[in-house]
């Protein structure tokens, strides 16, 4: 048995098919088939049902599986530990990131990073908040940029900057005035992300909008950026990252508005497992993130609310 082997069960089970599964491994369907039929044959026992589409694991193979992670997952400590202790960036770090975050902050820091630390293999994957904290606990992930929320004491937490929640759109007031105040948003129309964002859920909890889910219409078939188009053509208002806002041309910049004082702000925080010993990489990552956005955003402000 090796940890070959093993890892490419993980990726038949993850994949449920062979040829996509080889495909990740850099192999070919007929090495990576060859490879899993020789360990059952080394256990006595079949690890997954070919004759099920798609594939998918036996009673015996998903314990095996299961075992597998765990295996690999020490494996990884165990080069880690060589690779800490000689202080040097190399091997592989996954990266999970929410999608409020990816398309504004990765095009910050990604290519300086890689840059600089080109024998290391970075990986980023956009996850929920939810998926990311199980995948750090599973050791699917090594790190995971978020938006700071109650609930992540259980892990190793370094906060990278914080950013302001905008308006975006053109705002109709009886008081034409730059700043945007919670009342003002009562009667709008919301483009809102899904439930399960935290972005959403921080903005519906700081304009107080209780009947969200009632409003929400047909808003689970957009995205942030199509929320942005609807609004520039005057069909309602949506909420944007501060980060966003260095991407737009100066006529859609004409469409930001700022709340009023307090403004709601959120806490961006690399997070990691307590476990993960590869504390070198994580502070080289950090200090490349807080290199690559504003001063002005590295500290919480007394005209700032955190929410």
């Amino acid at each position: 048995m090796t940890l070959q082997q093993i890892e490419y069960i993980i990726a038949v089970d993850e994949f449920r098919h062979f040829a996509r599964a080889a495909k990740h491994c850099n192999v070919t369907q007929p090495t990576l088939s060859a490879m899993i039929q020789k360990l059952e044959e080394e256990l006595d026992a079949k690890i997954f049902d070919r004759s099920k589409q798609p594939v998918a694991p036996t009673e015996v193979g998903r314990l095996v599986i299961a075992q597998g992670r765990q295996v690999l997952a020490e494996a990884t400590v165990i080069k880690s530990i060589v690779e800490e202790e000689k202080n040097m960036l190399t091997g592989t770090f996954r990266l999970g990131i929410l999608p409020t975050i990816a398309p504004y902050l990765l095009p910050r820091f990604i290519l300086s990073f890689m840059r600089k630390y080109p024998q290391l293999d970075l990986r980023v994957v956009e996850m929920k908040t939810a998926q990311i904290k199980e995948a750090l606990l599973t050791g699917e992930i090594d790190g995971g940029i978020v938006a700071t929320l109650d609930g992540m004491e259980d892990f190793r937490s370094q906060t990278l900057f914080y950013e302001e929640f905008l308006v975006y759109g053109k705002m109709e007031k009886e008081e034409p005035t730059d700043v945007v105040r919670t009342a003002d948003l009562q009667k709008a129309q919301l483009w809102l992300l899904d439930e399960g964002h935290c972005f959403r859920d921080q903005m519906t909890k700081f304009c107080q909008m209780k009947n969200a889910s009632q409003s929400q219409l047909s808003y689970r078939l957009g995205s942030m950026e199509t929320f942005m188009r609807m609004a520039e053509g005057g069909n309602g208002l949506t909420f944007i990252p501060e980060l966003s806002v260095f991407q737009l041309v100066e006529e859609q910049k004409a469409l930001v508005h700022p709340f009023a004082i307090p403004r709601p702000v959120r806490e961006i925080t690399l997070l990691s497992n307590p476990q993960y010993i590869r504390l070198n990489l994580l502070a080289a990552l950090v200090e490349e993130i807080r290199i690559s956005v504003p001063e002005s955003m590295k500290q919480l402000k007394p005209t700032q609310q955190l929410v």
